[in-house]
């Protein structure tokens, strides 16, 4: 398949897709590219309630259907045709597509959902450079921490809300193995919590997820219960848990506690100094007990090296996680 940077159309975001004579929904990505399809739909909608949706299966294609479909109806409603499996799509849609891209029916809205894979190259390439005036929503697979922040993120700024960076971490750790889940979780949240989702709310509703999430084993080191803490470990690592936010998670707690460590103020005082709200500055307080200087300096120095064993750099992402809760368990004492 051509490479979608080599694109001469737009390539868009699956929250930015806009109307176009046609829209290909690239990508391995299902629930994005769902999301975007609907999108879609909803936008056209707005603009004229009367829009016609039909649907094209590529892969069980009758010869004439998209001509059929896109043509003008009766009463001039705009249309919307929908194709999916363009990646399992026959020798008949290949050649009627090719045909109907070099003059796109007036008001037709043609919607090509590929998936992956090499079958149907040779439309996507006249797709992809420029015949039938087309837009591309590539809809790759969110695998990294980081997307699906920002992802989570994005969905609380789309409807005008806020949420914190450890509510959104908590949500990712109790659903990182899927995004469909993930976004529920936070259509809930919208609908049920107050303007500002915390770390408190995401533990609130989703008590049951998040018992052997990523922070619950951090908070369990941290106090010192090494047997526990270890076991929560392993079975996050059983359910499916990825490494990298296990680590993300340790990271944040301890740099709370060394901000907040030898700092000298209120609760308040110290919130709004460090950017954090104070009940994570009393929990941080709580947390350094047992703690040294030398021994948080050790903790933190050991899960950067963590970080870079569970992110490639090491043979033993379990091993690295497993010495990184006995150090921390231990509270930062030399082994």
């Amino acid at each position: 398949m051509a490479a979608a940077g080599a694109a001469r159309i737009p390539q868009l975001a699956w929250d930015k897709v806009r109307p176009a004579p046609v829209v290909l929904v690239s990508g391995t990505e299902d629930f994005l590219a769902e999301r975007a399809i609907g999108l879609l739909r909803d936008i056209l909608r707005a603009e004229d309630s009367s829009l016609e949706v039909s649907d094209i299966a590529a892969d069980a294609y009758a010869p004439g259907e998209l001509a059929t479909l896109a043509s003008p109806s009766l009463f001039g409603e705009p249309r919307l045709v929908r194709v999916t499996g363009v990646e399992k799509c026959t020798d008949a849609f290949i050649a009627e597509t090719l045909g109907y891209l070099e003059a796109p029916a007036a008001d037709c809205y043609l919607m090509l959902r590929h998936a992956g894979g090499v079958r149907g190259k040779k439309l996507l390439d006249a797709l992809r450079g420029g015949l039938g005036g087309g837009i591309e929503i590539a809809c790759t697979e969110i695998k990294k921490e980081s997307d699906k922040l920002d992802f989570v993120t994005a969905e609380f700024r789309t409807a005008g809300r806020r949420i914190t960076a450890g509510a959104a971490r908590a949500l990712v750790a109790a659903f990182t193995e899927d995004l469909a889940e993930l976004a529920a979780a936070c259509r809930q949240l919208l609908a049920d919590a107050g303007d500002e989702v915390t770390e408190a709310t995401v533990e609130r509703y989703y008590s049951g997820r998040v018992e052997t999430n990523a922070f619950r084993v951090a908070d369990t080191a941290i106090a010192g219960r090494h047997g526990e803490a270890l076991v929560l470990l392993r079975h996050a690592l059983a359910s499916g848990a990825d490494p990298v936010p296990i680590v993300a998670a340790f990271a944040s707690k301890l740099r709370t506690m060394a901000k907040v460590a030898g700092a000298r103020g209120s609760s308040g005082q110290l919130a709004q100094q460090f950017g954090l709200a104070p009940w994570q500055v009393d929990r941080a307080k709580r947390d350094l007990q047992g703690w040294t200087e030398d021994g948080l300096a050790r903790g933190i120095q050991l899960l950067a090296e963590t970080d870079a064993q569970v992110k490639g750099a090491g043979r033993d992402p379990v091993y690295a996680l497993e010495r990184m809760v006995n150090v921390v368990s231990a509270r930062g004492a030399q082994p």
